[in-house]
């Protein structure tokens, strides 16, 4: 994997840039659609693709590992082949799913074992048979198993967690090291900063994470309940530290306007289930705001879902249909909500990179930020 700073906002620390791996490039910023089991919900691949113009998504070891299986996974060739998917993915370890089991897991110093939310049979996720997970999976990168702490969270529960997530990270780093790629292309390994919000957890947990020197790097443990302000600064310590050559990956984030600000901080990497869940929930994210389609007062609104828009459902349907297929629980509702928003996201970061690109970022994002996140 390759990683080049193309241009750098002056009056900010956003920056644009290209991410190189063997299934294509990566224009960055880049927002990350979530296909938690092997699918971005209600989505095909070729709409993922031509309509949404993504340019990389993301598996979750956690759900792939329980189902369909790695036996199945391996023998179509990894999740590239499985799913139809030719451009990059991202496989998350798990680490956030086995945090929010909180009844059914337990943490050591081995690792976590934990019972499946489908039949409750009990299995040991280790960094060691996470990295081989991960490979077998076949996703172009991997993420270290970490400990994503929750929020609010005790100091001393927050260190203890980090420096047993730094632990991890180094057997996680051996293991990568030690064992090959499965499917003739090359992975590559970002760890993990977590310490949640406390400022000298958050600053030793980065200087570690930069130490160890890998291709990319990700910050974890935030839009977990936090107050925004909470996530920004920690953010900006961490992207102080990290390196500036390398990408930097916001895990879990977030509002349209959550991703300017992130961007504005030095982020050049998101992903969220927000524009998905939502979209299935009637709530729809615009160029001038936020629409929960439900409410009545779109019943006879016959406008295009987006005028401004070259997506095909945003103008070709309008909100008070979109309204009634939601209220009606028709399966094409789901469709066209997430297609929507999946489009709404892309647009954003390859926006934000233009802006980036002509120098013009730090306005356009004040300017957008308040209109983004306004009711309509």
């Amino acid at each position: 994997m390759k990683f080049n700073l193309t241009a750098q906002d002056p009056h900010s620390k956003a920056r644009a840039g290209e991410l190189i791996t063997d299934h294509g490039t990566i224009q960055t910023p880049i927002f990350m659609p979530v296909g938690t089991a092997g699918t971005v919900k209600a989505v095909h691949q070729r709409e993922l693709r031509d309509d949404i113009k993504a340019q990389i998504i993301l598996g979750n070891t956690y759900h792939l590992y329980l189902r369909p299986g790695l036996d199945t996974i391996e023998k179509a060739g990894g999740l590239h082949k499985f799913n139809g998917w030719e451009k990059p993915i991202l496989t998350d370890s798990g680490g956030y799913q086995v945090y929010s089991l909180t009844d059914v897991r337990k943490i050591k110093e081995e690792g976590v074992t934990f019972r499946s939310h489908i039949d409750g049979s009990k299995h040991l996720f280790t960094p060691e048979n996470v990295m081989d997970i991960q490979r077998i999976i076949g996703a172009d990168i991997i993420m270290a198993f970490d400990e994503c702490t929750p929020y609010p969270c005790d100091y001393n529960y927050a260190k203890r967690s980090i420096e047993m997530t730094h632990r991890w990270l180094k057997r996680c780093c051996d293991r990568f090291d030690s064992t090959e790629p499965k499917y003739g292309y090359s992975q590559t390994l970002f760890p993990i900063v977590q310490g949640s919000v406390y400022k000298d957890l958050r600053i030793r947990s980065a200087e570690f994470i930069a130490s160890m020197d890998r291709e990319g790097n990700a910050i974890g443990g935030l839009s977990v309940g936090e107050p925004a302000e909470e996530m920004y600064a920690m953010t900006e310590i961490v992207c102080n530290i990290l390196p500036e050559q390398k990408p930097r990956y916001l895990m879990g984030v977030g509002t349209p306007v959550n991703i300017l600000e992130n961007i504005a901080l030095g982020i050049d990497m998101f992903d969220c289930v927000m524009p998905t869940r939502n979209a299935r929930n009637g709530m729809l994210f615009t160029k001038n705001g936020i629409i929960n389609i439900k409410n009545e007062k779109w019943k006879n609104d016959f406008s295009a879902i987006e005028e401004d828009s070259d997506l095909f459902s945003d103008t070709a349907y309008s909100k008070s249909y979109l309204r009634h297929l939601i209220h009606s629980g028709e399966m094409l509702g789901a469709q066209i909500a997430t297609l929507h928003n999946l489009h709404f996201y892309l647009w954003l970061v390859t926006e934000a990179r233009n802006k980036i690109i002509a120098g013009e970022f730090y306005n356009w994002k004040n300017i957008m930020v308040n209109r983004l996140g306004q009711r309509l």
